[in-house]
């Protein structure tokens, strides 16, 4: 979370080029009453919208001279790897880092909306709480089982291509924006809620990642078991909203498509042989 005491000096940088108003949906915690407030920010080449939440951090003035409290927001690497800073700007979701001025607001008096994602809880402002994502890769078994396994030798092999699928499967940073633009994927702030409803593309697709390697395939059983059940694969509407904005283009669908069908001869499976 960033917060003032940690912003930049903005006094040396070079010349803005023009002024661009930042429109944040802001809300003081949990359960509070959410509002909008906007800020005028100076905008220098290449700049992005961390930066500008940066500068409205060090300048907490509204465009009416109003001093408010430092905008809130969640961000780590800078880069679209942690997956933290993922936020709705101007209606899509999508990782703020890597969203460039220059090509939202490139011209004077541009306005750029941003909201939190509003299939999480909002803990402040900007900043949302990803547990039920997290408990959902839980749920679904997404790691692979090592207890014991460094004893019994060379692990198992790959083909080249094996390798290339799961590598892309693998670049899931976590950060939420296949749930947010899930219709399937309802808000639910209950956290006991959680175990039913439906746990949205990411991890499915994880999932699919353990099941195709060769040490976590152990744990495939278990997978399918949580996947046939409330909140699982077959909750998907197949609305496919969800590879359309996936900041790596990992394919979601077909993700999902693997696992309905391993799901199916899975559920075959335990109805012949009863396991």
């Amino acid at each position: 979370m960033a917060h003032a005491s940690t912003i930049k000096n903005f006094k040396n940088t070079p010349k803005p080029d023009r002024t661009v108003q930042f429109r944040i949906k802001r809300c003081d915690g949990p359960g509070q009453p959410s509002r909008y407030e906007s800020f005028n920010v100076p905008i220098e080449s290449g700049s992005n919208v961390i930066s500008c939440l940066q500068y409205i951090a060090a300048n907490p003035i509204t465009v009416t001279g109003q001093k408010t409290t430092p905008v809130v927001w969640d961000a780590g690497c800078l880069e679209e790897i942690c997956g933290a800073c993922t936020m709705v700007i101007n209606g899509k979701v999508r990782q703020s880092c890597s969203c460039l001025i220059d090509e939202y607001a490139p011209h004077e008096g541009d306005v750029i909306t941003l909201e939190p994602m509003s299939k999480f809880p909002v803990v402040r402002d900007l900043w949302v709480d990803r547990q039920r994502l997290f408990e959902s890769l839980e749920k679904v078994s997404a790691w692979v089982p090592i207890d014991g396994s460094y004893d019994l030798g060379p692990g198992p092999q790959e083909t080249p291509q094996q390798s290339e699928m799961r590598y892309t499967l693998s670049t899931c940073m976590s950060c939420g924006c296949c749930l947010e633009a899930c219709p399937q994927y309802q808000k639910e702030d209950d956290a006991s809620s959680w175990d039913t409803s439906f746990i949205g593309a990411a991890p499915l697709s994880q999932a699919r990642l353990f099941n195709e390697h060769g040490t976590g395939r152990q744990l495939k059983g278990a997978r399918l078991d949580a996947l046939m059940g409330p909140g699982g694969i077959n909750d998907c509407g197949n609305a496919q909203n969800c590879v359309k904005v996936c900041p790596k283009e990992i394919p979601l669908t077909e993700s999902i498509a693997a696992v309905g069908r391993a799901v199916t001869i899975h559920s075959f499976t335990r109805f012949f042989t009863g396991k």
